[in-house]
């Protein structure tokens, strides 16, 4: 199926990048939108994006990445957007996904695990656990979104992008 999005979220160091790559590369047609490189496009006055002040910024960069995502869709690819994107920036991705299935997947290793991952990642990463776990707790209770989280701490990421690959062929984790 073809011009499938695809967003793969989740707190800092829950896999999201590894597991968007080889979700990606299983694919003829497939594109992979690492949402970090959207930020890193802001050349000046650009805020930290966990910080409150970065509300503004936040909802210009969600709004661009989901034109983007969807641009790539209506091409026919297959598009995996991945990062921390919260159900509070999906209205965008509902409103532009217009016929075209939207899919939404939390990935949600425990607390502790998330923990490890973040902090031993590289330099480029954030890995100060003040805010790893300050976004992962917004991700601990999603509402009428929960079905949608998946706890990848007991997996690999190949076994995670195997299970969410045989869920996302049918309508797991769909959200239009």
């Amino acid at each position: 199926m073809d011009g499938i999005v695809v967003v793969l979220s989740g707190p800092p160091g829950a896999g999201k990048s590894t597991v968007a790559r080889l979700l990606a590369d299983e694919r003829e047609l497939s594109v992979h939108l690492h949402t970090d490189d959207f930020w890193a496009y802001i050349r000046k006055g650009g805020v930290a994006p966990h910080l409150p002040a970065a509300r503004r910024q936040n909802e210009t960069v969600m709004s661009v990445l989901a034109g983007c995502a969807f641009g790539y869709a209506a091409g026919g690819y297959y598009v995996l957007v991945d990062g921390v994107v919260g159900p509070w920036f999906l209205p965008e991705f509902r409103r532009l996904a217009g016929e075209r299935p939207l899919h939404y997947v939390v990935l949600r290793p425990s607390r502790e695990t998330t923990l490890t991952r973040a902090t031993g990642r590289g330099a480029d990463a954030l890995t100060d656990p003040e805010p790893v776990l300050s976004m992962y707790a917004q991700f601990t209770d999603l509402g009428e979104l929960e079905p949608h989280a998946f706890d990848s701490s007991a997996l690999t990421p190949e076994e995670t992008a195997g299970a969410l690959g045989r869920a996302l062929a049918g309508d797991g984790y769909l959200l239009t």
